[in-house]
């Protein structure tokens, strides 16, 4: 049978974490509060459009 190597394998195994949390760090990142607002801002505005424009049912 063949013997485990027990020393070097905790370096490698978390070489590709830190690779992808450095690589996280640069990207653009937005707040949950603005996509929701801005949604809702959306909704409305198609709705006073639909309202304007005579399409309201």
């Amino acid at each position: 049978m063949a013997k485990k190597k027990d020393t070097g394998s905790g370096l490698q195994s978390s070489a590709g974490l830190m690779r992808y949390y450095e690589a996280d760090e640069t990207t653009f990142h937005m707040d949950p509060k603005f996509i929701v607002a801005g949604g809702l801002l959306i909704g409305i505005l198609v709705l006073l459009l639909n309202y304007r424009f005579g399409l309201w049912p």
